[in-house]
């Protein structure tokens, strides 16, 4: 019997292992790219998402400020920045396929699905790829503690489609944008080509996630008859914690379809802290 994409989602969200996880999403996602490729799309189904997902026993996961601070001048502050990138990555496999199955009794357009199928397919690829680049490098994802916060803007808007949209792809991922060129300098500097050209795929590709969120986070105001920049103030006032931090990547977010006005009234005007 086929499994519907909201089943195959849970069948990832409970897939423990980060590797196996990966897996998973990939080729699941291939499933749904070939099956709408011959025009029989697989149907999208309804499907109980966990609360969260399942984890692998190694990272311990640590409240924020008990994660120790990386000092990426030195080859073990880089392997510590490679390895919270990576938990990233495993996080945002779960919070694109979670999308699918927690809101699939939401009408949406067959391209809603297509466009989070394929960020969950590149969010495991960078994951995998951050995976061997840490195995190159003598560690390993799970090496090192990791942020416990990260599913907290999944559990925040498990209720709320639109503030899902808001806060996941349109603040957390385009934060992605402008934080990865600093990233990719690091490594550049320690004439680290690997670590650079992993990041550049993924700063390129994170481009289109933050656009999937935006293009359907209008769309949906658009079909309520709301304005979208009212709308987003307003949910992201309710469910992000804190402001949003400059310097803003405008370039990068202005090509995924996010306006200054949208991010600036909401910014911590003193700056970095």
């Amino acid at each position: 019997m086929t499994q519907s994409l909201a089943e195959m989602a849970v069948e990832i969200l409970t897939t423990a292992g980060g590797r196996e996880k990966a897996a998973l999403s990939r080729r699941h996602a291939a499933t749904w790219v070939a099956a709408r490729a011959a025009g029989r799309p697989l149907p999208v189904g309804r499907a109980s998402p966990p609360d969260a997902p399942a984890r692998p026993v190694k990272p311990d996961l640590l409240p924020p400020r008990d994660v120790p601070r990386r000092r990426p001048g030195s080859a073990q502050g880089r392997i510590a920045l490679l390895h919270a990138v990576a938990h990233i990555e495993l996080n945002a496999i779960d919070l694109h396929w979670d999308i699918i199955a927690r809101f699939a009794d939401q009408p949406m357009p067959l391209g809603f699905y297509d466009d989070w199928v394929k960020a969950a397919d590149e969010e495991s690829k960078h994951f995998t790829l951050l995976s061997d680049l840490l195995e190159a490098l003598g560690s390993h994802y799970g090496a090192l503690p990791a942020h416990a916060g990260m599913w907290r803007a999944a559990e925040d808007t498990a209720q709320d489609f639109k503030g899902r949209l808001a806060v996941v792809p349109m603040v957390l991922e385009a934060r992605g944008l402008d934080v990865t060129p600093g990233m990719i300098e690091i490594f550049r500097k320690a004439d680290e080509m690997q670590a650079i050209a992993a990041l550049e795929v993924i700063y390129a590709e994170e481009v289109g996630h933050v656009a999937y969120g935006s293009k359907w986070f209008n769309w949906l105001c658009g079909r309520d008859g709301e304005d979208p920049k009212e709308v987003f103030h307003a949910l992201v006032r309710r469910y992000f914690h804190g402001a949003l931090k400059p310097p803003f990547n405008e370039e990068k977010r202005a090509e995924a379809g996010l306006p200054p006005d949208f991010y600036w009234p909401l910014a911590d005007q003193a700056g970095p802290g």
